[in-house]
């Protein structure tokens, strides 16, 4: 019975947290996210504070912040602008709630981090007179030899396992839910294994890192335990394929967002980035592991042919 009544309090909730995590520019009401989960208000603030670890509207205002701090470092948006869509009606309010979190005004939180960049390209290049130019062409040739297609992706049904923490601790979150799979039956043929990736590490701190463990899953398929049903978002994409150990996946989203991503003009849109499995760690050496990474991209005006996923 109380495994029962565990599941059951799992799905409320994650039904709560699939549903902010994809209306954060809506007005969002504690009553009818109560509503949502099926509990009174009353206890719906008490059981999502001890599921998730902080209460409700604090869980909101971080991930609006921490959405308008990657804007901050991927585009070139107003900071006003930036504070309005995060729910700010003032410049000063959003500039205090966001130095509280990350200790930097706006500005200079931007400032910094649109420079790292910048650094990393030329880590391998010492001055001299002709100094900017060999890392800028070092940069070009990097980009260059760097495999990206865009594609014009279908939303995908998956069934998911939620990881709350450091990214390089998700293999228990994995054997947990390939197990629910296997002795279900949930594998068919053609089901992708994949992650939604929802925090980028530079701005959500280790403990607050949310990563979704999937697979694809057809429209029969029902919710199941700590096992929840979402969505991938459809559109835009920019994908690569990393090769090599999931350690070193960071060096790709790297090159990709922060070389490849500007060299061609594009824009990444906000939402999580997707990780698509396309062999088995447990049968793989990890420097023949592929992973292909997709990174949503912004609607552009310039009419690119796209290519179906």
């Amino acid at each position: 019975m109380k495994t029962v009544t565990q599941n059951d309090y799992h799905q409320r909730i994650l039904r709560v947290l699939v549903y902010i995590q994809s209306h954060l520019d809506h007005a969002l009401d504690c009553g009818e996210l109560a509503s949502l989960a099926h509990f009174s208000p009353f206890h719906f603030h008490r059981v999502f504070r001890g599921m998730v670890g902080e209460p409700v509207m604090e869980h909101v205002r971080r991930l609006r912040l921490e959405r308008s701090a990657h804007q901050l470092m991927t585009t070139d948006r107003a900071v006003t602008q930036i504070a309005f869509d995060a729910g700010y009606e003032t410049h000063e309010a959003f500039t205090r709630a966001f130095r509280t979190m990350f200790d930097a005004s706006p500005t200079q939180f931007r400032e910094v981090h649109r420079r790292i960049p910048l650094r990393q390209v030329a880590s391998g290049v010492h001055y001299s007179p002709g100094g900017k130019v060999e890392a800028f062409e070092a940069l070009q040739e990097e980009t260059h030899t760097m495999e990206v297609r865009i594609v014009e992706a279908k939303p995908m049904r998956v069934a998911f396992m939620r990881h709350v923490g450091p990214y390089d601790q998700v293999a228990c979150t994995w054997q947990k839910f390939m197990t629910f799979a296997f002795t279900r039956g949930w594998f068919k043929a053609g089901t992708w294994v994949l992650a939604v990736v929802h925090d980028d590490p530079e701005i959500t701190p280790p403990d607050r890192l949310r990563y979704d463990v999937c697979i694809t899953v057809d429209d029969q398929f029902q919710p199941d335990g700590e096992v929840g049903v979402q969505e991938t978002a459809g559109g835009r994409y920019a994908v690569t394929t990393h090769r090599g150990p999931y350690e070193r996946l960071g060096d790709t989203y790297a090159k990709l967002m922060g070389r490849w991503l500007p060299a061609n003009d594009e824009q990444p849109a906000h939402g999580p980035c997707l990780e698509v499995y396309l062999n088995n760690p447990q049968q793989t050496p990890p420097e023949d592991l592929l992973t292909e990474i997709h990174i949503p991209l912004a609607r552009t005006m310039t009419g690119k042919r796209m290519n179906m996923l």
